[in-house]
């Protein structure tokens, strides 16, 4: 999954970096290979919150899903032939509207060519994933984290994303797109490792209000 990451060049200066490098020395950027397996979960989780995504795959992979083999009950995520010929409707009972169920659909129809990604340059493989329509470069820098091992992938237009690095680097609880940018500048070729750095090390602003009520798409 990360035994080929390879963080050389990589040496934070920042006290919050290189604290949570020196305290985190097992993190790595998988490369699963698995494109379609990472990218399905990442389009459930746009415009939603985290934990309504979560959810739905789970209940998608729950009803679709088939057992992996040998003796542990665990469920393999649904093929995406399987995917491919669900009608769209039959996402609606798991939370997920008809604009996320359709991408799904899509990306499941051309599933073989995703997976030709993993042996293409990085920026040819972005330009293959981004060409389905739906799958923007936040979805496409998700799966080069997790499938395409790339470490300077970096999901703009994450909703808590860039005050999360903002309040990490410089203490400001809010931050943007083009702010987030300019502080990983310096560690070009390696912010998404930052990214993981900062997301595994709990780093954040304290909240200030009760989190919004998760809403039920399936009982609309």
């Amino acid at each position: 999954m990360g035994a080929s990451d390879d963080d050389a060049g990589f040496r934070p200066q920042h006290p919050v970096v290189a604290g949570l490098h020196r305290e985190l020395p097992g993190l790595r950027i998988c490369r699963s290979r698995a494109v379609t397996e990472a990218l399905v979960p990442t389009v459930l989780e746009q415009k939603v919150a985290g934990k309504e995504a979560r959810r739905s795959y789970t209940a998608l992979v729950r009803r679709w899903g088939e057992l992996a083999p040998g003796s542990c009950d665990l469920l393999l995520p649904p093929s995406p032939e399987q995917l491919r010929d669900l009608p769209y409707h039959a996402f609606h009972p798991l939370g997920v509207e008809r604009r996320r169920a359709d991408i799904v659909r899509r990306v499941a129809t051309v599933a073989r060519r995703l997976e030709e990604t993993t042996s293409m340059p990085l920026d040819a493989a972005y330009r293959r994933l981004t060409a389905v329509p739906g799958v923007g470069t936040w979805s496409a820098a998700e799966v080069g984290l997790l499938a395409l091992g790339d470490p300077d992938a970096v999901p703009v237009g994450d909703y808590g994303l860039p005050s999360l690095v903002t309040f990490a680097l410089t203490g400001a609880r809010r931050g943007d797109d083009t702010t987030m940018l300019e502080l990983l500048e310096p560690y070009h070729g390696h912010r998404g490792r930052v990214i993981r750095l900062l997301v595994a090390g709990g780093v954040g602003p304290a909240r200030r209000a009760p989190r919004a009520p998760l809403r039920s798409i399936a009982t609309i």
